[in-house]
């Protein structure tokens, strides 16, 4: 018994049980639709149809069938529609790494639900290293880091350009010469993000190009505790330029420039190998390296991250 004979059984009581106009509904042969309704009854060894007189009538069984079929019919071409249109319309699984959560992600996920709203969107924000465990799980689809990606197994790809931004409260003698000597970094108070997370790896690693490190004075999950500390004066931090941005901008922060120090860095999506990504997926992947050509930058509100 298959799908097939229950849209047949379904045609012929639709046509109040006359097999030649069920036929003809289904662009079949009579016969075929006869062979159809009696390996039905050999199936489950009961008639669903009596003749009374030349015509066909339901029997109780078939009464009962007629019931079972409608609901499976049903919830087959249910099945039928959704996952048709699942490589488009299936929901989304996307990580996003703390910076690029906080600041771009509800951008990404606010355009991409206005072109695409009947695709629902499942982000997850936190830690890379944690993204890339799920990811391999197969309890992500992709996802969006900054720093370095630890994990072989994965796909990466290089979406987004950003930097670092070195930052203090603004004092008569930075805003006289806002450039500092390398050397000068070990006699300052820094406050930095936790390890592991992406901007702590692009400051650790440029540090360790100029032949020694930093121990800060104060660690944070938190972009906007450092952001306050240093406002306050407690000491100097580094963070994702586009975060610091506003507040240089109303000059509560001052941009220093460490001589010799890369703060550049990149943002790269990250998938598994050899996995497949569905149309939706590719499209939102798509939409976030096209982001800043068609939208405007993000500015960041004073919500906590």
């Amino acid at each position: 018994m298959t799908i097939r004979h229950i849209k047949i059984f379904l045609a012929v009581c639709a046509q109040d049980c006359n097999v030649t106009r069920a036929a003809e509904s289904l662009h079949m042969s009579q016969p075929a639709v006869s062979l159809a309704l009696k390996e039905l009854e050999e199936y489950y060894g009961t008639v669903l149809f009596e003749r009374s007189g030349r015509r066909l009538v339901l029997a109780e069984a078939g009464q009962r069938f007629l019931e079972y079929s409608r609901n499976i019919a049903s919830l087959f071409d249910d099945m039928e529609e959704h996952m048709m249109k699942w490589d488009t319309e299936g929901p989304i699984r996307v990580g996003a790494s703390i910076t690029i959560g906080s600041l771009f992600l509800p951008d990404y996920v606010s355009a991409y639900s206005a072109r695409y709203p009947k695709t629902p969107v499942r982000a997850l924000i936190a830690p890379g290293e944690l993204l890339e465990e799920k990811i391999l799980n197969d309890e992500l689809d992709f996802a969006l880091v900054e720093g370095t990606v630890h994990e072989t197994r994965l796909e990466v790809h290089t979406y987004m350009r950003d930097r670092l931004a070195m930052v203090a409260r603004p004092s008569e003698k930075y805003i006289e010469n806002r450039t500092i000597p390398i050397e000068q970094l070990r006699t300052m108070h820094f406050l930095l993000r936790e390890k592991g997370s992406g901007t702590r790896e692009v400051f650790d690693h440029a540090m360790e190009k100029t032949g020694f490190s930093i121990e800060p004075v104060w660690e944070a999950y938190s972009t906007t505790a450092l952001i306050n500390a240093v406002r306050k004066g407690i000491g100097v931090s580094v963070l994702p330029y586009r975060m610091a941005a506003q507040h240089i901008r109303k000059g509560q922060l001052i941009e220093l420039i460490p001589e010799g120090l890369d703060l550049r860095r990149n943002f790269h999506v990250i998938y598994q190998k050899k996995r497949h990504l569905s149309e939706a997926a590719r499209r939102f992947i798509t939409l976030c390296i096209n982001y800043e050509m068609d939208y405007p930058m993000s500015t960041l509100n004073d919500a906590e991250i």
